[in-house]
C-alpha cells in the first residue's frame, strides 16, 4: 500500500560506495550494489534515518514522499534470510571447495626465523598461520580465533604495504575482506559473534586511506557495540603508495 511518509533518499552522485551506512540500518534496507548504496525496497525502510550519521559524503537524507508503507513483518523475514545466508558452518568443513577448509600451519618462532639461512631474492617465510583468511569463509568457531590477537585487514593493504607479513601478520590470526564489494551487514554479525565468543586479546585493524575502506572501521565499531565487549584496537591506515599515514590505538 502506498502512503505519504518519511523515507531515506540516496544521492547517487555523492555516494562513493563506502558502505558505512549499511551496518547502521537495523532493518537491512541498504546494500552496496554496483559500487553504490541502494535501498533494496521501500517497504524495508522505516524512515527514521539512523544511517544518516554514518555517511561521510552526506549522500543520505530523510524526505517525505509517497512510498510503499513500512512492513515490519517483511523486515523480520529479510533479516532472518540474511542471517541464514551468513550463518557459519557449525563444524570444520571437510568437503567442497578447498578454499573453505580449515587449516592451521606451523610457523617459525622469531628465534627460529633468525637462524634460518638467508636466500637471495627471498622475502622470508610466510607468517600466515591458518586458512581460510577471507571474512566470509572464516567461521566464528574457528580454533585459531580463540584467545588470539586478531588482524582485520582490508584486502588491498597486503598488496600496498611491502612488509605486511613482518609488521602485521606475524603472531596474529587474520581475516581480510573489502567493505565496499562484500557484505558489510554480514560482516557486522560475524564479528559480533567472534567478539562475543572468541575472547580476543586485541584487534589490529589495517585499512587503506581511500574513503570506501573506512567502512571497515564502522563495521568493527558497530560489532563491538552490539557484542557489549571492550577489546583494545590498534588502527593503521596505509597510503596508496604503501606508506603508513596513521597509526592509533584505543
Amino acid at each position: 500500500m502506498k502512503v505519504h511518509r518519511k523515507i531515506i533518499e540516496i544521492d547517487q552522485e555523492l555516494c562513493d560506495g563506502c558502505g558505512q551506512c549499511v551496518p547502521s540500518c537495523a532493518e537491512g534496507a541498504l546494500e552496496i550494489i554496483d559500487g553504490k548504496a541502494r535501498m533494496i525496497a521501500e517497504k524495508y525502510c522505516d524512515g527514521l534515518g539512523a544511517c544518516l550519521g554514518e555517511c561521510p559524503q552526506g549522500a543520505l537524507q530523510v524526505i517525505e514522499r509517497v512510498a510503499d508503507d513500512f512492513d515490519e513483518e517483511a523486515v523480520e523475514e529479510l533479516l532472518k534470510e540474511k542471517k541464514e545466508v551468513d550463518a557459519p558452518h557449525p563444524k570444520p568443513i571437510t568437503g567442497g571447495c578447498p578454499s573453505a577448509q580449515l587449516k592451521i600451519f606451523q610457523t617459525a618462532t622469531p628465534c627460529q626465523a633468525a637462524n634460518m639461512p638467508s636466500q637471495v631474492g627471498s622475502g622470508g617465510d610466510s607468517a600466515l598461520s591458518h586458512w581460510p583468511v577471507q571474512i566470509r569463509l572464516v567461521p566464528p568457531s574457528a580454533p585459531f580465533l580463540k584467545e588470539s590477537d586478531l588482524l582485520v585487514a582490508a584486502d588491498c593493504t597486503s598488496v600496498a604495504y611491502p612488509n605486511f607479513h613482518k609488521d602485521f601478520l606475524q603472531g596474529r590470526a587474520v581475516m581480510i575482506g573489502c567493505p565496499k564489494f562484500d557484505d558489510p551487514e554480514g560482516y557486522v554479525r560475524k564479528f559480533q559473534e567472534i567478539f562475543e565468543t572468541a575472547d580476543l586479546k586485541s584487534i589490529t585493524l589495517v585499512i587503506m586511506e581511500v574513503p570506501c575502506c573506512g567502512g571497515m572501521r564502522g563495521i568493527i565499531r558497530q560489532a563491538m557495540v552490539q557484542s557489549g565487549k571492550s577489546i583494545p584496537i590498534r588502527e593503521v591506515v596505509i597510503g596508496v603508495r604503501g606508506e603508513i599515514t596513521a597509526d592509533t590505538s584505543r
